[in-house]
């Protein structure tokens, strides 16, 4: 699916939860978080990705469909010897559910959007150093990235 301006309402309209050692954080997409900019440096990672393969292309699945593309998309990632975190995408409308999600450290921007295409979805929040997390889109209507 292209990117529209409802779709990218629903992913402004998101909180992206972390779990990661020594805490939990809670991210908006363009808000800085101060706390997270400090985990990764005293951690070392220069850039994040968060990813998920639940609900590709924005169409839902059942609850077992998308364990199951989870699990496959957990096990890409460290077949890839990345090291995921746990995370949860919740959105503020109660119509649609949370998704399960990774956080990824040191996942560059190309290779983070590229496996995002491979599990059909829109798109990725991911960020630099500064820990401010910022929506990136896999594909936009006419092809463009």
């Amino acid at each position: 699916m292209a990117k529209t301006n409802e779709l990218e309402a629903a992913y402004r309209a998101t909180g992206y939860r972390v779990f990661l050692p020594g805490g939990c954080f809670d991210l908006r997409i363009d808000a800085p978080c101060a706390a997270l900019a400090d985990w990764m440096e005293t951690a070392g990672v220069g850039c994040f990705a968060i990813v998920t393969a639940c609900n590709p292309g924005s169409q839902r699945l059942t609850a077992g469909q998308n364990a199951e593309v989870q699990a496959a998309l957990e096990c890409d990632l460290l077949d890839g010897n990345y090291e995921p975190y746990a995370g949860e995408n919740i959105p503020d409308d109660a119509g649609w559910p949370s998704e399960e999600s990774c956080f990824v450290p040191d996942l560059e921007l190309e290779d983070a959007l590229a496996l995002a295409a491979d599990y059909g979805q829109n798109a990725i929040v991911w960020g630099a150093a500064d820990g401010v997390p910022r929506l990136a889109w896999t594909a936009t209507e006419g092809g463009e990235k």
